[in-house]
């Protein structure tokens, strides 16, 4: 699949270097992660990775201009009574209002009368510092009014909008039906206490349609902001920036009806009241509660806190909002980062720099995320590029995986016509080296060398044409190459009218056994090479062409093998005085043709044949260029059952 892609794309992308196929990589990766992405596929994940960044980024102190008077279980079993009486609530409006609150946010739902004492709470919700709240719901039917005789202007909604997974990370402003508009709980409380500072809402100049306070321009989130996708963004919403895990100081319901806490707290505070105790299921999760292992969601008073101290921070600049980057941006970030993986695998060929390289890559994603997130308020696409940058890493290591095996097959291919699979894969093993160096090192060891020639073949190749010779050659020689090779050695070199072949190369031979064998399987081939010159013979002169006798020498001895040449001509070269002895067997005593292919061997190769053979000694017989004799023997053929003992030399 990857070379056909590859092969669509040479008209675009040059291949220099791998850009074509980091190119590719790139463009493949980012439009399925982009895909999947707009698909809403990867928002868990964004929303996850969101969450992490809020709880690691450092927490700042609680709001010292709030105040939340929690309900807790204990205050309801000391009351005794749920809901809490009217006169209850009463009693703890006026226990505050009299330490002078700036505003007081009532987070308790008062639509009908919770006798006794209604008359009481009805009185005291005059006050003009006090805002009380309604509740949408989700249907016609969940709608809960606010207590009666209360302005609108006293008056909003304490409806939160929830992520897929029920936690809370948005702040919705206001709605509008079209013909009216309410605003928020948290909303209406924030604009009451700035209003005493001179702070009040106005359109920006950015945009009519957007609030702002102070310098702050509350932009509304889309469906697609962030690491959302296809969320409701209906109303006016903005992401929600916590404080941190505690938003203000708390107290309870009993401590503020027995005098127990300090005017200080409450004096030119706003002050919520509301339920915190579990059973009430006032309670939500937001991006603080996986780390919670107690008390892990949060009471919707708190959060009500939250959003207020979000507000006020916003307007007196003390905290920025969260911002986003433009569509395209964000796009831009993801397949830069993915194309960074995939170059980065590309040019990284060792695996431990590849290894440190993606780890490094990653760790700036995250590290640049995280920044922005907590230094900036900016919440940019984590998951996306991260898988990005792994998917392309990965299928770019994949195709130098897939083509280097295609290479490895075609150098194996290129170097079995000339070498056995062993020292092909020999030198695929060593291609490191081999670009590192550019050669492979030598290796000392034991081997079987045989050499082979025509008789009389200068006489021969002036009879023929040089094309019809050339064809008569190969298709000699290429039938001798197979008998070579199915006997497990290989063709080192070829010398015109004949060749050189090796028994027992790459792989060091070091036991007796595996030595004996290569020297069994290089007689072996010898006589299988004269049982088909036989048979090239008789074919040939049925042909018209020319019919030859051959002469083998095999010895087995000491070498040395390795890369002979610079880097610009290199041969898998096999040397010493082994090579030679070999080479001096096949060429002594040229008048001695008892068969059209005769066949002779060192002392130290025969010593080896364990009596497999007919041998035919010729005794001790001085070589060209050598000082010592060498004992040579002639081998005859297989030793048959039955045969005379006579012809064998032990």
């Amino acid at each position: 699949m990857l070379s056909k892609l590859a092969d669509d794309v040479k008209s675009i992308f040059p291949d220099i270097g791998g850009v074509r196929v980091v190119a590719i990589a790139c463009l493949t990766v980012s439009s399925v992660i982009l895909g999947v992405r707009e698909a809403g596929w990867l928002q868990p994940v964004e929303i996850a990775a969101f969450d992490k960044q809020m709880r690691l980024r450092p927490d700042v102190s609680p709001d010292p201009r709030l105040l939340i008077v929690g309900i807790t279980e204990s205050d309801i079993r000391a009351q005794n009574q749920w809901p809490l009486p009217d006169r209850v609530l009463a009693q703890l409006l006026t226990k505050v209002q009299s330490l002078e609150p700036k505003l007081i946010g009532l987070d308790i739902h008062r639509s009908t009368p919770q006798e006794p004492g209604n008359a009481e709470l009805r009185a005291r919700l005059q006050d003009q510092n006090i805002i009380v709240i309604k509740k949408f719901g989700d249907t016609n039917l969940d709608f809960v009014p606010p207590p009666p005789g209360i302005p609108d202007k006293r008056v909003g909604f304490n409806d939160f909008v929830l992520d897929p997974d029920g936690v809370i990370r948005r702040n919705l402003l206001f709605v509008s039906d079209g013909k009216k508009t309410s605003f928020s709980f948290s909303l209406r409380l924030a604009l009451a206490y700035l209003k005493s500072q001179g702070i009040s809402s106005q359109q920006s100049q950015q945009n009519p349609e957007y609030m702002q306070l102070g310098s702050s321009v509350f932009v509304p989130i889309k469906a697609d902001s962030g690491g959302y996708k296809k969320i409701d963004d209906r109303g006016y919403q903005v992401l929600l920036n916590y404080r941190s895990r505690i938003i203000a100081r708390q107290v309870t319901l009993t401590q503020v009806l027995q005098g127990e806490i300090d005017p200080s707290w409450v004096k030119d505070k706003i002050v919520l009241i509301g339920t915190t105790a579990p059973s009430a299921k006032d309670v939500f999760g937001t991006p603080y509660s996986p780390a919670e292992q107690e008390n892990a969601k949060m009471a919707g008073v708190v959060v009500h806190a939250a959003l207020v101290s979000q507000f006020l921070d916003a307007a007196t600049g003390a905290r920025p909002l969260f911002g986003f980057w433009s569509e395209r941006r964000e796009v831009l970030w993801i397949v830069g980062w993915t194309l960074f993986g995939a170059g980065l695998a590309w040019w990284c060929r060792h695996p431990l720099v590849l290894i440190l390289g993606c780890g490094v890559g990653v760790g700036i994603l995250l590290g640049s995320c995280f920044y922005w997130f907590s230094q900036m308020s900016l919440w940019v696409p984590f998951s996306s590029p991260v898988l990005g940058f792994i998917l392309a890493s990965g299928i770019v290591i994949t195709y130098r995986s897939y083509d280097a095996q295609q290479q490895q097959k075609i150098v194996m291919k290129l170097l079995g016509q000339n070498t056995s699979p062993e020292v092909a894969k020999a030198l695929w093993r060593g291609r490191d080296r081999l670009l590192k160096s550019g050669k492979l090192p030598g290796i000392k060891l034991t081997a079987t060398m045989m050499f082979a020639d025509i008789k009389n073949f200068s006489t021969i190749s002036e009879q023929m044409p040089p094309e019809a010779l050339l064809e008569w050659l190969n298709e000699m020689l290429d039938v001798f190459t197979h008998q070579v090779l199915s006997h497990q050695g290989i063709i080192n070199k070829f010398t015109g009218d004949g060749f050189m072949a090796v028994f027992g190369v790459p792989m060091n031979r070091v036991h007796k056994e595996e030595i004996a064998e290569d020297a069994i399987r290089s007689v072996k081939c010898a006589l299988a090479i004269s049982d088909r010159l036989e048979e090239l013979n008789q074919n040939w002169k049925s042909r018209g062409l020319p019919v030859i006798q051959m002469r083998l020498g095999i010895y087995t001895g000491p070498v040395v093998v390795g890369s002979l040449g610079g880097k610009d001509r290199l041969e898998y070269g096999v040397i010493g005085d082994s090579v030679n002895i070999a080479s001096r067997l096949e060429s002594c005593e040229k008048d001695r043709q008892e068969s059209n292919c005769r066949i002779l061997i060192g002392h130290e190769t025969f010593v080896h044949l364990h009596e497999q053979f007919l041998v035919e000694s010729w005794g001790p017989l001085p070589l060209k260029g050598k000082q010592q004799m060498v004992d040579v023997y002639r081998v005859v053929g297989l030793d048959r059952a039955g045969e005379s003992e006579s012809g064998r030399r032990k």
